[in-house]
């Protein structure tokens, strides 16, 4: 018999563009897990709010693998934070999709905290085991933006509740087990810990001189390329100024050469600091820093282009002062190319410092600047990097591997599970606080 699985993602659906503001890593980890889980002989439905009218309500999207579009609120582009006021009928969606299919779920996977919410009211509804990931936790967050977090006042509260509520949660790196265990009160018995990974067939290294012919880069340059999301926390700033202290280093010195930071990422294809802020803000710190003419924007690449970017650089770099795990590290190092990253969050997990990478303070360009000259000054040093990278990668972080796990623990899960004979249907399923947002927008079209 096959198993069926809720995948639920409420923002992060594997149709949509990668690079945006609101697309990235979870968006990667649900396609990439709903499809080995599939592959291990699984059968998944993955469930996203419709945002795009242009989208049909089910996509075949891989072999065992749907995707299925959830009207909740009007089928428009909305940051991920306004989706919460409208779980409720997001929930209810899903339920009702489920009733018209006539078949059981026989496991829920909730995505981020607002489906996490989802997946534990279904849970109990169905009487089906769930298995949470949270992708960033709300505690973590608001202590690293402050200010600048715009979540919804209710997001901790829910997840604490969450964490009660569900059979088994999972980690991606021991930073995110150690959140989980001193922030939520979480059991250790119910947290596995399964990383993240790559890809390795789509992030391959290929030789340097090919990639820079292929992207029109001198073959002479040092390149240091940065990859990412192109937003506040993940501090590009620190790059900028770190580049300006190299060079102001190496300028005194008397060299002449000065490295190229490629910056690849934003909401369009060309950059414009219109529809990314940020990059206007970074021309400015760098015209500001002198280093103007030094750093490159090349806009938004999907991900089947990327390796080529990665392979011609000398260096990569992420130095985020928050990040609960980070993709980027490890698609560099698929490509065989060493990483210069902030000891935080998963990033500290699988850049292994000094074999495949460096490791820097978050904040601090100065440690930033001397890292990323260690490493241009020693070719024989970022190609040992680059080797044992790959060799890293392969051996613990590739998508093959975490559909295993996953499928072990959905195994465990339903062996362990023995459902009611008779599954909760009215009333509040779970006591969070997503209740009172439920009352608040009764009426929203369902």
């Amino acid at each position: 018999m096959t198993h069926r699985i809720a995948m639920i993602s409420e923002h992060a659906s594997p149709v949509a563009l990668l690079g945006g503001v609101d697309a990235g890593g979870q968006n990667v980890y649900v396609d990439a897990v709903s499809r080995g889980v599939a592959a291990l002989g699984y059968a998944a439905d993955v469930f996203t709010v419709h945002t795009d009218p242009a989208l049909p309500h089910v996509i075949d999207w891989a072999d065992g693998v749907r995707v299925i579009n959830v009207p909740a609120g009007p089928a428009s582009a909305r940051a991920k934070d306004a989706l919460w006021p409208h779980m409720p009928a997001f929930r209810d969606g899903i339920d009702r999709f489920r009733r018209a299919q006539g078949q059981p779920y026989d496991l829920i996977h909730g995505n981020f905290w607002m489906s996490g919410w989802v997946a534990a009211e279904l849970g109990r509804r169905w009487s089906a085991p769930v298995a949470q990931i949270f992708h960033a936790t709300g505690v973590t967050k608001l202590r690293e933006q402050g200010a600048a977090d715009t979540s919804p006042g209710e997001r901790i509260a829910v997840e604490r509740a969450v964490v009660r509520a569900v059979d088994r949660l999972i980690a991606q790196c021991p930073a995110e087990r150690d959140e989980l265990l001193d922030d939520y009160d979480a059991r250790p018995e119910r947290i596995a810990l399964i990383p993240s990974a790559v890809d390795i067939a789509r992030y391959r290294p290929v030789p340097q001189a090919e990639a820079r012919q292929r992207l029109g880069i001198d073959p002479a340059a040092e390149v240091i390329v940065y990859v990412g999301r192109v937003v506040p926390r993940k501090d590009v700033r620190n790059v900028v100024q770190a580049l300006a202290r190299l060079k102001r280093a190496r300028l005194a010195s008397g060299a002449s050469a000065i490295p190229t930071l490629i910056v690849v990422g934003g909401e369009t294809e060309q950059p414009d600091p219109e529809a990314t802020p940020e990059i206007g803000v970074l021309q400015a710190l760098a015209a500001d820093l002198g280093v103007a003419g030094d750093v490159h924007f090349v806009g938004r690449h999907q991900a089947d282009e990327l390796y080529r970017w990665y392979s011609a650089a000398d260096v990569a770099v992420t130095t985020p002062w928050y990040e609960p795990f980070g993709l980027t590290p490890l698609e560099a190092m698929a490509c065989g190319t060493p990483v210069v990253g902030s000891s935080v969050g998963g990033i500290s997990f699988t850049i292994a410092d000094g074999e495949t990478g460096l490791l820097v303070p978050p904040r601090d360009p100065e440690a930033l600047a001397a890292a990323l000259e260690r490493l241009l000054g020693d070719s024989g040093f970022r190609e040992r990097m680059g080797r044992a990278g790959r060799a890293r990668v392969m051996r613990s972080f590739t998508w093959q591997q975490v559909a295993k796990h996953t499928a072990a623990l959905y195994d465990d899960l339903l062996g362990q599970h023995r459902p009611s004979a008779e599954p909760h249907r009215h009333g509040p399923l779970v006591a969070l606080p997503a209740t009172i947002a439920e009352r608040r927008i009764s009426g929203v079209a369902q």
